[in-house]
């Protein structure tokens, strides 16, 4: 399991080796940090609404098979760190979480519509880093770890 450790206004995640996750031909460990904000910056994401978008962004990413890894969840912005297979695409993912979840909570909170004096809920952009740390006693176990046969 991640570490996600909070550091003033940043977060850091520090993986092991036993995140490693697998699939067919491809053995990998991603970390993308992925902020985006309602339009206008309006400030619609306090409770319910955060709770209600925390629990859809978890969801959302499990049911296409990504993982959250951190959250926070502001008034006027979203932070959040997650891990998907190389084969997605950040903006596939992206795509993903801000449609969904727009559609979603529109649902739920129909007053959003009022309050974001927008049909749209999330702004066009998005900011996306990599996030984590591998150290080099990281890499080297993982090679060291090549010569033991492992049933996956």
């Amino acid at each position: 399991m991640p570490v996600a450790v909070e550091n003033s206004n940043h977060v850091c995640c520090h993986l092991g080796l036993d995140n490693l996750k697998h699939t067919t031909g491809c053995v990998y460990q991603t970390a993308y940090h992925i902020v985006w904000r309602p339009v206008y910056r309006r400030d619609v994401l306090k409770e319910p609404v955060k709770s209600t978008l925390e629990n859809l962004l978890r969801t959302i990413a499990y049911q296409n098979g990504m993982e959250i890894l951190a959250v926070d969840v502001q008034p006027d912005h979203i932070h959040l760190v997650v891990s998907f297979p190389p084969p997605m695409s950040i903006a596939n993912a992206v795509k993903l979480l801000k449609g969904i979840s727009a559609r979603q909570l529109r649902l739920i909170f129909p007053e959003l519509r009022k309050r974001t004096r927008s049909d749209r809920l999330w702004a066009p952009s998005y900011y996306v880093g990599t996030a984590g740390h591998v150290s080099a006693d990281t890499i080297r176990q993982y090679i060291e770890a090549q010569a033991t046969p492992h049933a996956h």
